[in-house]
């Protein structure tokens, strides 16, 4: 009996018939498992704010950007997602930004969620969130400096603040 060897990608060619597939179309799932969480994104509202603002407060100043959202169940996380230019007073000191849901520092109330040092440099928040609510919530970007009283900016030179929340089924 002759053994015959089979090579590589043209060993096997030709259609697999339809009535050989059980599902031919990923439209005809119509379930996940229960153990895979869906996450859908539900709604999201964005903001945009292209004026440099500065401070020299060491206590969190508001940034004025801002977005509301109204949760559909109490269940449902919020996604925040946040970002610009900042500049640390020409080198001498820290940025230090933060986001508060209405008036709860969703950050460290001391470092904030995010900072730049020394120099100009991009600011990047991602926070997921649980408001545990259906009334409206406010979330607002709050900065400062870290120490010392020299003036720290946000949008840097009109780079634009993106403020993003994107409400996730829970």
């Amino acid at each position: 009996m002759a053994i015959t060897r089979l090579g590589g990608a043209n060993a096997i060619t030709g259609t697999l018939p339809a009535a050989n597939i059980n599902d031919t179309s990923i439209g005809n799932i119509t379930a996940l498992p229960a153990a895979i969480a869906t996450g859908k994104v539900l709604q999201v509202v964005t903001a945009t704010d292209d004026t440099q603002r500065q401070t020299n407060s060491n206590s969190f100043v508001t940034g004025t950007i801002n977005v509301n959202i109204t949760p559909s169940s109490t269940s449902s996380k919020i996604l925040i997602l946040y970002s610009t230019a900042a500049d640390g007073a020409d080198g001498q000191n820290t940025v230090n930004v933060t986001i508060y849901r209405d008036s709860t520092n969703l950050g460290n109330s001391v470092d904030g969620m995010s900072a730049c040092y020394p120099r100009v440099g991009g600011i990047g928040i991602n926070h997921l969130d649980s408001p545990s609510t259906t009334s409206q919530v406010t979330y607002t970007v709050y900065f400062k400096v870290l120490s010392g009283s020299d003036n720290v900016e946000i949008n840097y030179s009109g780079a634009q603040g993106n403020l993003t929340a994107l409400e996730i089924e829970g």
